[in-house]
């Protein structure tokens, strides 16, 4: 892969991630930004772009570390079959982390379990369907590794806006991750395919 194919793929993530992220965010909070004189958009529009952004490049890193963590673990286990297991496992761990750790955190007394499992289950069966579009694009290999991707290091990432339990910033936050994520996964082999 050359370098402008790196920064295309650098610059478009960007691009997605930031305008999809300020899209929600606007959403959210329209009523706020729709409030006052145009000037108020228009910051507002700015700060949602340029948080988007902030997202979008974790989102580069998180990628990137991704690439370098699978080449590791595909040497460390000399088994395609054994890693994919072992990332299968991880997968499972952070699913059912992302459930029971919010639910002890932030339940009310009138909120079940059920109420956390909502996100965590729409981000596996997201993760499943993009898997099975990289499969179907490229080789069956692709489809563990790419699920681990999208839902573990997508988790990884929104650390921050979990921790302040904000419906708000989980959204914010988790909107131009997976966008991003998802356009990474799914453009990187396009880029390195042979002509």
């Amino acid at each position: 892969m050359n370098s402008r194919k790196v920064v295309y793929l650098f610059f478009t993530t960007l691009l997605i991630g930031s305008v999809s992220g300020a899209i929600v965010g606007f959403i959210l909070d329209y009523s706020i930004y729709m409030e006052e004189d145009f000037l108020n958009l228009v910051f507002g529009l700015i700060w949602l772009l340029g948080i988007s952004a902030a997202f979008s490049l974790i989102s580069q890193m998180g990628f990137f570390a991704y690439l370098t963590v699978h080449r590791f673990g595909l040497g460390l286990f000399k088994s395609v079959n054994l890693w994919n297991r072992i990332q299968v496992i991880i997968v499972a761990f952070v699913i059912f982390d992302l459930i029971y750790f919010r639910y002890v955190s932030f339940a009310t007394e009138d909120q079940s379990i059920l109420h956390y499992m909502i996100i965590p289950a729409l981000l596996l069966v997201y993760g499943i369907f993009i898997a099975y579009l990289k499969a179907k694009d490229t080789n069956k290999a692709a489809f563990v590794p790419t699920l681990f991707f999208i839902v573990v290091v997508t988790t990884l990432e929104w650390v921050p806006a979990l921790t302040v339990n904000d419906p708000k910033w989980l959204w914010m936050y988790l909107t131009p991750l997976l966008v991003a994520n998802t356009w990474q996964v799914l453009t990187l082999h396009r880029l390195t395919r042979e002509k």
